[in-house]
C-alpha cells in the first residue's frame, strides 16, 4: 500500500473514531447506562464494543506484547462472536454500572494511542491482506454503531415521558414532498451485487443475473401525510390488509400508529431527536416494521419492491449519492422531505425479499465469518440507508437486514408494481 493511502487509513480511523465521541457529547451521565429493551444497547456499550473490536481482533493478534486494557472486558463487550468466547447476555448489556462511562473513555484513548502508533509505526503491516481486511472491517463496524448509537439513544430519550431534546433542530428545510411518480424499467437480465476492488460485506457478493419481469417504483418514499390516510381509512382495523402474524403483531399495539407516534388532544405528534412534535405530513414516514409497511402497500393496492428490483432502479436512475442525501453527518437526525429520489438516506426502506445467501456466497473467514452468514434466517431485507447512516458507509448494493417486528431503526416504505 502506498504511503499516501496508508496515510488516508490512517485518518479515517481517528475520524470515524472522533465521530462516535461527538455522537455522545450532548449526553447526560445517566443516559449511557440505560438498556429499555432487549433490542436497544447501553450507549456505554457501543462505546466499548466498538474499542473492543479493535483490541482484541488488531492489536492483541498484530502488536506483539500487546498487554489488554482490562482482561474482563472480552466477556462484556464480545457482542457474539462464539469464536471469542463466553459473553454477557445481550439482556443484560444495561443491568451493570461498571465499568463506567468514564471507565470506557479511558478504554477507547488506550487502544486509539496503542493502534495509532502501530498503524503510523508499521507500514509492513499494510502489506498483510488480513490486517488491512480487519481494520476496514472494524472501521465500517464503528459506523454500522454510529447508527445504531442514534437509533438507540433515540429510544431511550423517546420513551422517557418528558421526551428530552437531544440536539435543537437549527436547519430549516423543505416541509413538503414534491409529488409522486413512477419510475419504470423494462424486463430483463439484470446484474445483481457488488463489482469491483473497492470494499464491500461477504453478503453483497458474489455478483449474478437475476431475470426481472417489466416493474416500477415510486420515484419518492412515502409520507407522513400518505400513512395518515391508510390510519384514518382503519387500516389497523382492517385484517385483510395484514399478513397473519403481523395481524397479531398489530393487534397488541397500544398506539395504532408508527412508533414515537402519540394522539395528544385530538392531534398527531411524534417524538423526533429534536424534542416533541406534531407529526409533519410532508415528511418520509418512519420507524415502520415490515408488518406495516407491507399491510400500506397493500391497502394502496400495490406492493413492496424486491431487493432486486430495488437495486436495479437505484442504479439505472442515480450517478453516486447525490449530494443532497440526507446522512448522519448532515445531523438532521430526521427524514427530510422529498426533493429529489430519495434512494439513498432518509430511512431504510423495506423490500419484499427474505435475507439470503447470493449463489456462491463467499462467506468471510474466520471470526468474522460469524458477521452476516448466520444470521441469514427470519429476516427481511432493507436498503438504501437512512438519516443515521455515515455516508460513506452505503452504497447501491448495500444489504441491511431486520426482524419483520422491528421498527426502532429508521425504516420506511417506497411502493412498487408490476407492470
Amino acid at each position: 500500500m502506498h504511503l499516501s493511502a496508508t496515510s488516508s487509513l490512517v485518518q479515517r480511523f481517528r475520524d470515524i473514531r472522533r465521530q462516535t465521541e461527538a455522537l455522545c457529547h450532548p449526553l447526560q451521565t445517566e443516559d449511557f447506562v440505560v438498556q429499555p429493551i432487549v433490542d436497544v444497547s447501553p450507549p456505554k456499550w457501543h462505546l466499548g464494543h466498538t474499542t473492543w473490536f479493535f483490541e482484541n481482533f488488531i492489536l492483541a493478534k498484530f502488536q506483539p506484547g500487546y498487554q489488554l486494557f482490562h482482561a474482563g472486558y472480552n466477556y462484556f463487550f464480545n457482542s457474539y462472536y462464539e469464536s471469542q468466547g463466553p459473553r454477557v447476555l445481550r439482556s443484560n448489556r444495561g443491568n451493570m454500572t461498571r465499568p463506567s462511562a468514564a471507565d470506557i473513555f479511558r478504554y477507547r484513548q488506550h487502544v486509539d494511542e496503542h493502534l495509532s502508533a502501530l498503524l503510523e509505526n508499521n507500514n509492513h503491516l499494510f502489506e498483510d491482506n488480513d490486517f488491512v481486511l480487519t481494520l476496514e472491517v472494524g472501521l465500517q463496524h464503528e459506523q454500522q454503531h454510529q447508527e445504531l448509537l442514534v437509533t438507540d439513544l433515540k429510544y431511550i430519550l423517546g420513551n422517557n415521558p418528558l421526551f428530552p431534546v437531544y440536539q435543537e433542530n437549527s436547519a430549516s428545510p423543505a416541509a413538503q414532498s414534491r409529488p409522486a411518480s413512477w419510475l419504470e424499467f423494462e424486463s430483463g437480465l439484470y446484474q445483481i451485487g457488488h463489482r469491483g476492488d473497492d470494499f464491500c460485506w461477504d453478503n453483497e457478493l458474489s455478483a449474478h443475473r437475476v431475470y426481472l419481469e417489466d416493474f416500477a417504483v415510486l420515484d419518492r418514499l412515502i409520507t407522513n401525510g400518505e400513512y395518515l390516510e391508510f390510519m384514518h381509512d382503519g387500516g389497523y382495523q382492517r385484517f385483510e390488509y395484514w399478513l397473519s402474524e403481523g395481524w397479531e403483531w398489530a393487534k397488541q399495539l397500544e398506539e395504532k400508529a408508527p412508533l414515537y407516534w402519540y394522539h395528544h388532544n385530538g392531534e398527531w405528534w411524534n417524538y423526533t431527536l429534536h424534542g416533541f412534535e406534531k407529526v409533519n405530513p410532508g415528511l418520509p414516514v418512519t420507524h415502520l416494521s415490515y408488518f406495516e409497511a407491507d399491510a400500506f402497500a397493500n391497502w394502496k393496492g400495490f406492493r413492496l419492491p424486491t431487493e432486486f428490483e430495488w437495486e436495479i432502479a437505484c442504479k439505472l436512475t442515480q450517478n453516486g449519492i447525490p449530494p443532497e442525501a440526507n446522512f448522519l453527518e448532515n445531523g438532521h437526525f430526521h427524514p427530510l422531505a422529498a426533493q429529489h429520489t430519495q434512494f439513498f438516506g432518509d430511512v431504510w426502506e423495506w423490500t419484499s425479499s427474505a435475507y439470503l445467501p447470493y449463489p456462491n456466497y463467499p462467506r468471510f473467514k474466520g471470526a468474522l465469518g460469524e458477521y452476516n452468514g448466520k444470521f441469514m434466517i427470519n429476516q427481511m431485507v432493507l436498503r438504501g440507508g437512512s438519516a443515521a447512516t455515515p455516508r460513506s458507509h452505503i452504497r447501491a448494493t448495500y444489504r441491511n437486514f431486520f426482524h419483520t417486528d422491528k421498527r426502532w431503526q429508521f425504516t420506511g416504505i417506497r411502493l412498487a408494481k408490476s407492470l
